[in-house]
């Protein structure tokens, strides 16, 4: 009921193709941010969708592929470590939501943002406090964007062994902190996050 009657008091048009978008990996210190746009298929429920952050990385996984499959549409945007470290992170994450709507095979005439702050994304927009957990083309957006960063980081962690990357996805984990003070930072780690790096 949640859902719907959020959803409801948006009083969003029957006719609109409305895009969902919602991003992962603000806080690490490591990787890029990535941002995820989702068409949902009215035709084509998905159950289970909520917050990435609220589910099991198994069920995280299935609900991606089902995502993939039955979406209208959806893109993938992200930002790079070094654009991070030259715009900042809030700057990074926005420019990393409108390469995932430029993304899109279909053009939404609104899009839902989670969060409290307006991308500028070229659409008419409306923000959402937990849209994530309220609105299903957020959670969709959400859960994306929460694989695909994941899936880059077991990558990244190949290429830089020694810090941990598969297990702790960039964040700011002590065993994390520690591999860089004994290794160093990588090209992937944001130098601008050093103050997090630094503090115990």
């Amino acid at each position: 009921m949640e859902k719907t009657s959020e959803f409801t008091r948006l009083n969003v048009s029957t006719s609109s193709i409305i895009v969902g978008i919602d991003e992962a990996g603000r806080g690490p210190l490591a990787g890029p941010v990535v941002a995820a746009a989702v068409i949902l298929d009215p035709n084509h429920d998905i159950e289970g969708l909520t917050d990435s952050k609220l589910i099991s990385e198994k069920k995280r996984q299935f609900l991606y592929d089902a995502i993939i499959q039955k979406a209208l549409a959806y893109g993938i945007g992200s930002a790079s470590p070094e654009e991070i470290d030259q715009v900042n992170i809030l700057q990074a994450t926005f420019l990393a939501m409108r390469r995932a709507k430029q993304a899109l095979c279909v053009t939404p005439t609104l899009a839902l943002v989670d969060g409290n702050q307006d991308p500028m994304l070229g659409c008419p927009t409306q923000t959402i406090v937990q849209g994530d957990r309220l609105i299903p083309a957020i959670s969709a957006a959400s859960i994306l964007a929460k694989v695909t960063r994941d899936r880059w980081m077991l990558e990244l962690d190949q290429d830089y062994p020694g810090y941990g990357l598969s297990q702790h996805k960039g964040y700011p984990t002590r065993a994390h902190k520690e591999a860089i003070m004994r290794l160093g930072l990588t090209p992937v780690h944001r130098k601008s996050f050093r103050f997090v790096i630094l503090k115990k």
